[in-house]
């Protein structure tokens, strides 16, 4: 018996260009091909199938879509909810999508699910503070489930956890359940598996099928796991799918025409890659103009930046307007964890409404930190 773990579709999300969202529509589609190819029996889904709670009319076709392709070959889907597709009312596409057309079991209320002879039992994501405390208890029941169940118990949640992602700030692997074969996690958009001594089996994250639109463009490969749990241990399987290009450069200002002639020479006009460009000690824009140009026309996206051996610090923003994950990162490396958690948690939500304001704001004391520092 198999199963495929699918998480962090997070389809209907808005991109700059419409190319970008079929991209991560035909990333679910591949997958959930592929599923099918393998003759898996089940797959799990582990929260943020779509971008948010209330998604678009065609992401919601597109899923209700593959998920009767798959009850067509007789493959059961089970999921629970992340943050961003959790319902604010019951009167909710998703939920309504999956369980009531009996096209997928919803295990998000912490009910135990049987497949067979496979426990399943999960729970949407919590915040932090009450929510998640309701959990850590939860947990201890789910542990009573599991400890009288003979055959594989899986776990499903869409928790960061601090061992996985220094930001995540929710939960540690040993605040889990121990007795499960297997934890299916989503959040996390890098997959990430290992077997701690404290659980039953193997953690997994499959990581994001796509790049998101608050990521920057990156080298980076995406997919999803099949596990095979014929024998009494769960042994995850990485599949790859086969995303358009993307490339990470840096390069000297001396060779970026060379560099940039010799990739616009392997470029597949019918599917044009996603480009990130760091050209070193640029003195003036002036000498590179003609390049990037030139480079943005046989592109579907470039995202590009100036370093010069002076400067002690760099922000590299693309053209996406979504750039709260960078200052995430640089508030925390710069004013340490705490400081960064309350500005982001409490205070930079209130002011979220105009975020180009907000941008120039955060970048001009930037700016004087970086003087700052250099006197």
């Amino acid at each position: 018996m198999k199963f495929s773990h699918i998480s962090d579709t997070h389809l209907g999300q808005i991109r700059s260009k419409k190319a970008r969202m079929q991209d991560t529509d035909d990333a679910f589609r591949e997958a959930i091909g592929k599923s099918i190819e393998e003759k898996v029996d089940f797959v799990i889904f582990s929260g943020d199938i779509f971008d948010k709670s209330r998604p678009p009319n065609d992401a919601v076709l597109l899923v209700m879509e593959q998920l009767m392709l798959l009850k067509k070959n007789g493959i059961q889907s089970y999921f629970v909810l992340g943050q961003h597709d959790s319902p604010k009312t019951e009167q909710n596409a998703i939920l309504w999508l999956y369980s009531m057309t009996g096209v997928a079991h919803y295990l998000g209320d912490g009910k135990p699910v049987k497949f067979k002879d496979v426990l399943l039992i999960g729970s949407d994501h919590r915040d932090e503070g009450n929510d998640l405390d309701e959990l850590l208890e939860k947990f201890k029941v789910f542990d009573s489930v599991a400890k009288e169940h003979d055959g594989h118990k899986i776990l499903v949640l869409h928790q960061g956890l601090n061992d996985v992602h220094d930001f995540a700030g929710e939960l540690n692997v040993d605040d889990l359940p121990k007795k499960f074969t297997y934890y299916a996690i989503g959040d996390i958009h890098k997959n990430f598996e290992k077997r701690y001594p404290s659980l039953g089996g193997p953690l997994v994250y499959p990581g994001s099928i796509e790049i998101s639109s608050t990521e920057g463009i990156k080298e980076t490969s995406k997919g999803f796991y099949i596990v095979d749990i014929s024998s009494e241990e769960a042994i995850p399987k990485w599949i790859e799918l086969d995303l358009r290009p993307r490339f990470e450069m840096e390069v000297d200002v001396n060779e970026l025409h060379e560099k940039v002639e010799d990739l616009i020479s392997k470029i597949n006009p019918l599917r044009r890659p996603l480009v990130k460009l760091t050209v070193l000690n640029v003195k003036e824009m002036n000498d590179i103009r003609i390049d990037i140009e030139r480079l943005q026309e046989h592109v579907l996206e470039l995202s590009y930046d100036t370093k010069t051996d002076d400067e002690q610090y760099r922000l590299i923003m693309d053209d996406s307007g979504n750039i709260d994950d960078d200052f995430k990162r640089l508030a925390t490396e710069n004013v340490g964890p705490e400081l960064a958690k309350l500005a982001f948690e409490k205070l930079y939500p209130l002011l979220n409404e105009d975020k180009h304001e907000i941008k120039e704001i955060i970048i001009n004391y930037f700016e004087d930190f970086k003087a700052g520092n250099k006197k």
